[in-house]
Order: structure tokens, then sequence, then C-alpha cells
């Protein structure tokens, strides 16, 4: 079995882990401190993320690639510059950019969100800016070297630890206000971010190859040459992701103030964008861990094969990721789509939410596609172009939102239209990208039986929950009809042979078992 799918799997059990884990969490806060909460928890977040950008500086995905290629050489003293450099950068950049966000604090929650609660939930996450500066450098390194299982591990070790914080410091901090609740299930995060840190170093001190603290600023004044390597990849990323990041930091501001323009108040605007970012959109991307385990596997993998010039090996691994995201989104989609209302019902003890799920569920395909294919412009050096396709998918994001949301007629449904319309196009455009630099054949008879097999799971589903076991409780209903869409989606496969032999033997542990029931 190749390092790809074995580095792919071990990231998947991580993920699916972590994404249960992270649903936990979510259901315990939006019990805990109910939509205004997570409202304001999902306005004060997007300027994490954005900050956390600006310090990672694209360097994971550099890192990922420059220590698998010079893996492959066999240099490991470049290997310990590329280290050290990215530390020096992350380290340095979050003293700045830490103090910043604890000063700005009160000018974005007042100036710019339109809830000024939303300053505490800002101060109680900056903290953890420098700890996921280091921490993100040691996962590219592990990623690089294609041992997956670090990185997967902390990811649990993180969520494990932050649920855990969360359920008490936000029952703990409810008495004093919504927002200081809101500011506690934020310092949560801080915590199991810590401890993924100290998983993550202690493991690297296990495993390393080389002393790094030995000769550190010299190997940092020598690294000017693996600095610019770096640079060459790091910055156009850090352009996808910075578009990406601003996209979002802007989303809760336009959104408010568009909802505000169409007559909407401003707690009730809250309560809106809580249900549709911390309710609707955590389900939907739920599916995304797949597709995550598949881009991290994929930039070192089609790194190490473009700088072998196997173009053969390249297509091959895009086909096998873009066929494994399509047939697992598939599914999901199926899922959600089908059951919103109940699936709502059971984690948040409330429906709000349940439309936006039918609303965007049909058109997430596209997003569950979008991770492996920036993955692949990534590892075919062409960042830049990835960063160009995300600055337009945000731009359009952004106008979309803001001309439909202000329409009293659309309201919040106009930002979640707008959020489709922004990632819908975003995938379409990495992929006409990647179909200028290889050849890829596009099967299309695969495609209109993988939908004949939606089509036909999602009926037996709604079929089932409406007429079997209707006297039972709500959660034995659900589970009967997500087990149904499951077992007839998964038979529907092999019996069309969209699942074949070769495919399933290739999956750990079960796969040989799975493939006899494979017809061809």
């Amino acid at each position: 079995m190749s390092k790809f799918l074995r580095g792919t799997f071990i990231l998947l059990i991580a993920g699916f882990i972590t994404r249960v884990l992270g649903f936990i969490n979510r259901i315990v806060i939006a019990r805990s401190i109910g939509e205004e909460g997570v409202g304001l928890y999902m306005m004060a977040f997007p300027t994490f993320s954005l900050v956390v950008t600006l310090t990672q500086l694209g360097l994971p995905v550099a890192i990922s690639k420059n220590v698998a290629e010079a893996e492959a050489r066999g240099d490991y003293a470049e290997i310990k510059k590329i280290l050290v450099v990215s530390l020096a950068t992350t380290l340095a950049l979050s003293v700045v950019f830490t103090p910043a966000l604890i000063l700005l604090a009160p000018f974005l929650s007042t100036a710019l969100f339109t809830d000024p609660r939303t300053y505490y939930p800002l101060v109680a996450i900056a903290p953890v800016i420098p700890i996921i500066a280091v921490s993100s450098v040691l996962r590219g390194y592990f990623q690089g070297r294609q041992n997956m299982r670090p990185s997967a591990a902390s990811q649990i070790v993180e969520q494990a630890i932050r649920i855990t914080l969360i359920a008490v410091m936000t029952k703990a901090f409810l008495p004093y206000g919504i927002e200081f609740a809101a500011a506690a299930a934020m310092a949560a995060t801080v915590i199991g971010e810590l401890s993924s840190l100290l998983y993550l170093m202690t493991t690297f001190k296990l495993k390393k190859r080389f002393k790094l603290r030995k000769n550190f600023f010299k190997s940092v004044h020598a690294g000017k040459k693996t600095f610019r390597d770096l640079m060459e990849i790091a910055i156009p990323t850090t352009g996808s992701r910075l578009i990406g990041s601003l996209a979002w930091f802007f989303e809760p501001i336009v959104v408010s103030n568009s909802l505000a323009l169409a007559g909407i108040a401003a707690v009730t605007a809250t309560k809106q964008y809580g249900a549709l970012t911390g309710y609707a959109m955590p389900l939907l991307m739920l599916p995304s861990f797949i597709t995550y385990s598949l881009a991290t596997s994929l930039v070192p993998a089609i790194s190490e094969a473009n700088s072998r010039n196997n173009h053969r090996l390249i297509e091959h691994r895009v086909q096998q990721a873009l066929k494994f995201a399509f047939l697992s989104g598939g599914l999901a989609v199926v899922v959600l789509y089908i059951l919103a209302d109940p699936l709502m019902q059971l984690m948040y003890g409330s429906k709000n939410g349940s439309g936006f799920i039918r609303l965007m569920a049909p058109f997430f395909l596209f997003y569950y596609y979008q991770g492996p294919l920036q993955a692949v412009l990534q590892a075919l050096n062409l960042a830049r172009a990835a960063m160009i396709n995300s600055l337009i998918g945000a731009v359009v994001k952004t106008l979309v939102v803001f001309l439909l949301a202000s329409q009293p007629s659309f309201g919040i449904n106009g930002a979640a239209l707008g959020i489709v319309v922004g990632f819908v196009l975003v995938t379409l455009l990495h992929f006409s990208t990647v179909l200028k630099k290889i050849s890829f054949s596009f099967y299309v008879r695969e495609y209109v039986k993988a939908f004949l097999v939606m089509i036909v799971s999602g009926w037996l589903g709604y079929w089932s929950f409406a007429h079997l076991f209707t006297d039972q409780m709500l959660l034995t209903r659900v589970t009967i009809a997500v087990s149904l869409m499951s077992i007839s989606y998964f038979v529907l496969l092999l019996l069309l042979g969209l699942l074949r032999k070769d495919d399933l033997k290739r999956i750990p542990f079960i796969g040989k078992p799975l493939s006899k029931f494979a017809f061809r």
C-alpha cells in the first residue's frame, strides 16, 4: 500500500474522530449558550482565523512540499533549515499579531461588528496565536515526511481537551453573561491547542533525526535560499488562505449590516447568523474531514511524482482523490438533505437552520471537491493561480451576500446563497486550472450512475423515516433511516461498478474482506 493511501486513511480515521468530537463540542455550546451565544462565538472566530492565516504565512503547505522533495533527495541538512527558518518566521509574526489583536479588539467589536459583546471572545482567543504558529510548522514537517500519525493524533488530543473544558467553562461563566460564556468557549480552544502542541513537540523530540536547537541562529542566517524557496510556495498559498480568511472576516460584518438594511434588529441578526454558521454550516462541512485528509496527503504525494516528471501517476492520484471525494460527499448530501429537520432537532434541540441545510446541501458536492483541487494546484506550483481563483470567488461571494441579504424578501437566506455561489465558482475555476496543466479523463457515465445511486438511496431514506417505526423515538427513526441509506448507497455502488475490487483492496485492514462483495 502506498504512503499516499496509508497517510490518507490515517487522517480519515483521525478526521472522523475529531469531527465527531467537534460536533459534540458544537452541541454542548449550542445547548449551553443558545443561538445568541453561538452567534457571538462565530462572529469573533473569523477574525481569529484571519490573524492565524497571517501568522502561518502559508508555511505548513510549503514545509510539507519542500520536506517531501528534500527527503526524496536524502538532504536532511535542508530539512533542518526548513524547520528552523519556518519556526523563526512564524514566531516573529506571532509576536506582532498577538498583541495587535488584543489592542484592536475594542475597535473591531464596536466599529465593525454590530454587537460590541464580541470584544470578550476576541481577547480570549488571542493567546492561541503563538501556539498554532509552532504546531503548524511541526504538522507541516510530519506531513512532508508522509507520516500522518502525529498530525492525526494531535487533532484528537486537541478536540478531546477542548470539549471537556468547554462543557465545564461555559457553565461556570454563563451566570456572568452570554458574552463571558462565549469567551470561555474560546479560552477552552486555547488550552486544547496547547495540549496538541505539547504532544507534537514530544513526538518530534522522539522521532527527530537531527538536533534542532544546535546552531539554531546559525541555521537561520544560512537559510536565505531556503527562505526564498519556502516563500515561492508560501506567499501564493497565504494569498489564497488570506483571501478566504478576509472574506470570512468580512462575512459577519457584511451579513449583519445587510440584515440591518433589510430592517432586522441586531440581536435577531446575531441569532440568525448563529443558526447559519453555528448550526447548519458545521453539519454541511462534516464530510470535509475526508477531503481535508485527501488534500493533506495529496500535496507531498503529487510533489514527489511531479519532481520525477511522472505525469501518469499525478493523474492517477487526482482521479483517486476526486472519486473518493464525490462518492463520500454524495452520501453526506443525501443524508443531510433528507433528514435536515430531525438531525437539527436531535443535535441542537431546535429545527432552526434546517432550511439552510436543504437550500445549500445539493451544492456542497462542489465544496468537497475544492480542497483536493487546491492541493493539486499547490503541489504543481500553481499556488498563484489558486490564489487568483480564491480572490474572484471571495469578491463575488461578498457582493452576492450584500445584494441578496439586504433585500427583505431574501434576508439571511441571501447570505446562504452568497456562500454557495462563492465556493461553487472557486471549485469550477480550480478545476479549469488543473485541466490546463495535466491530462484528465472525465467519465460521464460514472457520474450519471453516482447521481442515480444518490436519488435511489435518498428515496429509500425518506420512505423509511416517514413510514417505518413511526411510534419509536426520533433517535431510533433517524438511525434506521441513515443505516438504510448508507447500506443501499454502498450496495448500489458495488452493483453499478462504481466501487471495484482494486479500489476496495487498497483500503487498509477492511479492504480485502470488502472486496469479496465487489462484482468487478
